[in-house]
C-alpha cells in the first residue's frame, strides 16, 4: 500500500473539510453541478465514479473463476457472508439503531434515507481494495482473485434485487428504474469497458504493460473519489454543520457490522479447517464494502444532498483503518487459529 492510500481516511476527512467550507462560500458553482443531468443521471457525478471504477475493475481476472474450486470451502464462507449475511444484518443495524436508538439524535425525517445508504454500502462486496489487505496479510492470491472475480458477477445479477428487497423491508420506496440503470451504468458498463481494455493491454505488451497502466490509473481513482467526496460534502455542508455527531452515530452501525462479519467469516473458516492463508483473505473480503458502488447508486436513487449518499461516505471514512486493523489481528491470532489443524 502506497503512502497515499495509506492516509486514505486523513485525506477524506480534509475532504470533508474542504467540502464544507467551499459549500458555504461557492453555494452557486453546487448548484450548477447538481443541476447537469441527463436522464436523471448527474454528468459530473458520472465521470467521477467511472474514474474511480474502472481502473479497479482492470485487476480483476475473470479467467481466474476456474480456480474458485481450489478453494471451495473459503469461497462458500465468503459467499454467505457477503450475500446471506452483511446485508440483511445491516438493514437489522441500521433499523436499530438509527431507525430507533439514535433516532431523537438525528435530523427529523432523515433516518429511512440513512439507512437506505448503510443498506447500499452493505450490498456490495468490495473487488479492489481486497487485494492491498490481501496482500498485507499474506494471503493466498489464487483464492483473492477467484473470489473477487466471482463476487462481481454475482454482483451483476444480484445486487439490484437485493437492493431493492431490503430497501421494501425498511419501507423506503424504492425507484426501480433508477436502481435497474444504476446497476448498468455502474456494473455492468464498467465491467465490460474494464474487461476490453485489460485484454488489448494484455495483447499488445502483456502484463508489464498492464502493470503500468494499474499504477498510472490508481492515483487517478483516489483523485476521483476525493473529488467525489468534495461534492457530496459540498451539498451536505449546512446539514453536517448544524448535526456534527451525525457522522458518529452513522458509522457505529458500520464499525458493529465489518468487526462482526470478519469475526464470523474468520471462525467459520477455521472450524471448516480451511488454510489461513485463505481465511485471513475471507476476513477481510467478508467484512470490506465496494464503497464506490455504493457512494455511485446512493447519488443515483436518492441525490447528492441526500442522507443515503452521507452514509456511504461514511463508510469510506472508516474503511481504512478498519481493515487495517483486522490485518493486525488475523496476523496476530495465526497461532491460534493453526492450532485447529495442529
Amino acid at each position: 500500500m502506497g503512502t497515499f492510500e495509506r492516509y486514505l481516511s486523513l485525506w477524506v476527512a480534509l475532504c470533508i473539510v474542504a467540502g464544507v467550507a467551499l459549500g458555504q462560500v461557492l453555494p452557486g458553482l453546487f448548484a450548477a453541478i447538481a443541476a447537469a443531468q441527463l436522464a436523471q443521471v448527474n454528468l459530473v457525478v458520472a465521470g467521477l465514479i467511472w474514474l474511480m471504477i474502472v481502473p479497479m475493475l482492470l485487476k480483476i481476472d475473470f479467467a481466474a473463476l476456474g480456480a474458485v474450486r481450489q478453494h471451495w470451502k473459503g469461497v462458500g464462507v465468503t459467499l454467505l457472508i457477503n450475500w446471506a449475511v452483511k446485508p440483511f444484518s445491516m438493514a437489522l443495524l441500521g433499523t436499530l439503531f438509527i431507525g430507533w436508538l439514535f433516532a431523537p439524535l438525528l435530523p427529523a425525517g432523515q433516518g429511512p434515507s440513512y439507512i437506505a445508504g448503510l443498506i447500499l454500502l452493505a450490498a456490495a462486496p468490495c473487488t479492489a481494495m481486497v487485494f492491498v489487505w490481501s496482500n498485507l496479510c499474506d494471503g493466498e492470491p489464487t483464492y483473492t482473485l477467484s473470489q473477487v472475480a466471482l463476487n462481481d458477477v454475482i454482483m451483476v445479477f444480484l445486487f439490484a434485487p437485493l437492493v431493492g428487497l431490503l430497501l421494501g423491508v425498511a419501507a423506503v420506496q424504492v425507484p426501480w428504474a433508477t436502481l435497474l440503470l444504476s446497476v448498468v451504468l455502474y456494473i455492468v458498463v464498467p465491467v465490460i469497458a474494464a474487461q476490453v481494455l485489460r485484454r488489448a493491454v494484455l495483447a499488445r505488451g502483456g502484463q508489464p504493460a498492464l502493470g503500468r497502466l494499474l499504477a498510472a490509473l490508481g492515483p487517478v481513482s483516489l483523485v476521483a473519489l476525493l473529488a467525489m467526496l468534495v461534492l457530496l460534502f459540498g451539498f451536505q455542508g449546512r446539514a453536517i454543520v448544524a448535526q456534527p455527531v451525525v457522522i458518529a452515530l452513522l458509522a457505529v452501525p458500520i464499525l458493529i457490522q465489518v468487526y462482526g462479519n470478519a469475526a464470523l467469516a474468520y471462525w467459520l473458516s477455521r472450524r471448516l479447517g480451511v488454510a489461513w492463508c485463505v481465511a485471513a483473505p475471507a476476513a477481510l473480503i467478508g467484512a470490506s464494502n465496494f464503497f464506490e458502488l455504493a457512494v455511485a447508486a446512493a447519488i443515483s436513487l436518492f441525490g447528492l444532498q441526500s442522507g443515503a449518499a452521507l452514509a456511504t461516505v461514511v463508510g469510506v471514512l472508516v474503511e481504512v483503518p478498519v481493515m487495517l486493523s483486522i490485518v493486525h489481528v488475523v496476523k496476530a491470532t495465526r497461532g491460534w487459529y493453526e492450532q485447529a489443524s495442529a
